[in-house]
């Protein structure tokens, strides 16, 4: 579920002074000629967009080059074939009542993956036009007005003027996803640069009508400098704006070191960031495990020696992440598994030009690696085409795009005893969904066989035998623990039929010798249907049954069966899934 995805990798904590407005009097003395990032090319994106309680947003209009999307409900966009450059993309998030979020990246073949925090559009102070005013944050960070204001068509403006105020610690993990774009800028000279951020600031002000007001003459900005960074910080430092037509940071001023504050002059407000500047170069590294299979989702960070900090991207479809990082420095990078352990270190570096590292192999034998791999289905059986599915394990929310229906992630497993995950599919073009199911990784495939998304059914089984159509039976399912006749009156039964088919094929029973969770074979579990015979004990076969769960009445079952297996006909594949309601 994701996800796939490559996020840019930008070497350097960031720290900006945001505004989140676009209307501002802009920068006199950047730059004007665009940085090259080569020939227009069509790419795909996905991701999601999150609040700063990471509550998924629903409803925000995404804009990628020229296409647009909306969030749905999980806070998740797909658009498909944008118009972006060979080197660069810029992802832009809006929604009222936040400030307008952003994320640059550089695009890779496959999906490219996203994760943008929107930051509250909140007041925090007023001033009034004509005296001089400040704002504050607990922080220390601080805002002086000197009370001349204009409307963003250059008309004076007179009355209250509210302050909304943001700030972001480079030492907070957190605020790459909350910064705008990425910490890729042009200087005054017009020049591609990499940034070491020492802290970010956004400022956007509101007339009594809520309208967008900019400054007539300047404003003095205030950031505190990091505890972890004060002994380094240098005694002038340039000063930053976000360009978010452009997706990039410009060069605009200084700022000097005051105590533990950086102190600056601004003529407008948009994001500011108090950075050093390195030349760059673009770095991709593609991780596979010892088998060369590619892993997909998984977190990749880089730091400078000076950093006790990591800036990170995560491993798209193909297993590839590329990001910008300083030339001519040597740098560590670090592999993370989904529950944030360092699986693996490796000093890279320094590089003179952009540079495509060897696989990074991740061979450590305690590091469990998997494939899930499963089939999404429409309500009418057929494959979904336009949509993704949500893994949820460990500390990550991940998300996959379907092809023609199927869908898989290469995970690296957080330990032997942390097996758990779920799954959640969307059917895009009919805004079906399915409902969370339970399963348990296992090495080295785990195959959970066809979902459906219908989320007007709350139950179901579905099954393939070889490449025949698939079969789901939505209706007339029962399952029983505990009360069931025979040989398995203390596991697990269940069956289900279709009442309204031509086919009497469409019957299907799952017994059980147990109801605790866990991969078995036959020799606890067996399959009966018209179409398939008994597959059990008593004939030829290698299918296994993963139990995931086994829920109080009226709570979920969830258990899939994969492999091969003999009858009158020959010898044939199964796979499936059962996400069924307990009734006693």
């Amino acid at each position: 579920m994701i996800l796939k995805k490559l996020l840019i990798l930008v070497l350097l904590v960031p720290f900006l002074f945001n505004s989140c407005s676009n209307d501002s009097g802009i920068d006199e003395n950047s730059v004007d000629t665009p940085l090259n990032f080569g020939n227009e090319v069509s790419k795909s994106f996905t991701g999601q967009i999150v609040d700063e309680s990471n509550i998924p947003l629903a409803n925000v209009v995404i804009t990628v080059g020229n296409k647009t999307a909306n969030t749905d409900r999980n806070g998740v966009f797909i658009i498909n074939n944008a118009t972006v450059h060979e080197k660069f993309a810029f992802i832009k998030a809006r929604k009222t009542g936040f400030l307008d979020g952003s994320r640059s990246l550089v695009p890779t073949n496959g999906m490219n993956y996203a994760r943008i925090t929107l930051l509250s559009g909140t007041i925090v102070g007023t001033v009034n036009s004509g005296t001089s005013g400040s704002v504050s944050l607990g922080n220390g960070s601080k805002v002086t007005f000197d009370g001349n204001f204009k409307t963003v068509t250059g008309q004076p403006y007179t009355g209250v003027v509210s302050v909304i105020m943001k700030h972001l610690d480079p030492s907070d993990p957190s605020t790459v996803d909350k910064m705008p774009g990425m910490l890729l800028a042009a200087n005054s000279s017009g020049e591609e640069r990499v940034l070491e951020t020492f802290g970010m600031m956004n400022i956007e002000l509101r007339g009594a009508a809520s309208q967008k007001l900019q400054l007539s003459t300047t404003a003095q900005i205030e950031m505190p400098i990091s505890t972890s960074q004060l002994a380094s910080a240098p005694a002038t430092i340039p000063l930053w704006h976000f360009d978010e037509t452009l997706g990039y940071w410009k060069e605009e001023g200084a700022a000097t070191k005051q105590g533990t504050k950086y102190v600056g002059t601004v003529s407008h407000f948009s994001w500011w960031n108090c950075d050093a500047q390195f030349p760059t170069v673009r770095l991709c590294v593609t991780v596979v495990n010892s088998n060369g299979v590619p892993l997909s989702n998984v977190k990749v960070g880089i730091r400078r020696a000076s950093n006790s900090y990591t800036v990170n991207g995560f491993t798209n479809s193909q297993g590839q992440v590329c990001g910008l990082v300083p030339a001519n420095e040597t740098l560590t990078m670090v592999v993370f598994d989904s529950c944030e352990n360092a699986v693996s270190t490796t000093s890279i570096g320094p590089f003179s030009a952009d540079t495509t590292l060897p696989n990074l192999v991740i061979s450590n034998t305690t590091i469990q690696s998997t494939l899930v791999q499963g089939n999404l289905l429409k309500c009418d059986g057929t494959n979904v085409t336009n949509g993704y599915v949500l893994m949820r394990y460990g500390n990550q929310n991940l998300m996959g795009t379907v092809t023609n229906g199927a869908f898989s992630f290469t995970m690296l497993v957080c330990s032997a005893t942390n097996t758990a995950f779920s799954l959640e599919g969307f059917d895009y073009d009919n805004l079906q969904t399915t409902n969370p199911i339970n399963f348990t990784f296992t090495t080295p495939i785990t195959n959970v066989g066809n979902i459906t998304a219908c989320n007007s059914i709350s139950e179901f089984i579905s099954y393939r035998i070889d490449s025949n159509p698939v079969r789901y039976i939505i209706a007339n399912i029962t399952a029983n623990v505990g009360t069931t006749s025979g040989s398995n009156s203390s596991g697990l039964s269940i069956n289900g039929f279709n009442a309204n088919s031509s086919t009497t094929n469409e019957r299907f029973y799952l017994f059980g010798n147990t109801n605790i969770p866990g991969v078995y074979s036959t020799s606890m579990f067996s399959i009966e249907s018209p179409e398939t015979g008994g597959i059990n004990i008593q004939t030829v076969n290698a299918v296994s049954f993963n139990l995931s769960s086994v829920g109080a009445t009226g709570q979920y079952i969830d258990i899939t069966f994969n492999g091969t297996y003999t009858n009158s006909t020959g010898s044939h594949t199964i796979n499936g899934v059962a996400h069924v309601i307990r009734d006693n």
